[in-house]
């Protein structure tokens, strides 16, 4: 194969290379392992995104439209940014002498 995909229309009929994708036999479940065990067996880092020491929580807010037309419109990372100023609100205020 040259490393080029082909098109195919979607109304083409395809034949699919059953040699790719050998039959899952009974001996090949017994064998399996998981991907955790995979990966470290062979010292190889676990593909996908990194496990984060501090996790974000998924929530769901209302907020005034003109406050996240206002966010978004300082483009990409604007959830980030959002976060940032949430976060700095929490710290304590210093009162002025």
């Amino acid at each position: 194969m040259d490393g080029k995909l082909k098109q195919v229309d979607v109304d083409d009929e395809v034949e699919l290379d059953d040699d790719d994708a050998p039959e899952l036999t009974e001996e090949s479940l017994r064998n399996s392992i998981p991907a955790s065990q995979f990966f470290a067996e062979r010292g190889l880092p676990m593909p996908g995104r990194p496990k984060s020491a501090s996790p974000k929580v998924s929530v769901s807010i209302r907020l005034d439209r003109e406050v996240v037309e206002g966010f978004k419109a300082q483009g990409p990372g604007w959830q980030t940014r959002m976060n940032a100023v949430l976060a700095e609100s929490l710290k304590p205020k210093r009162k002025r002498a």
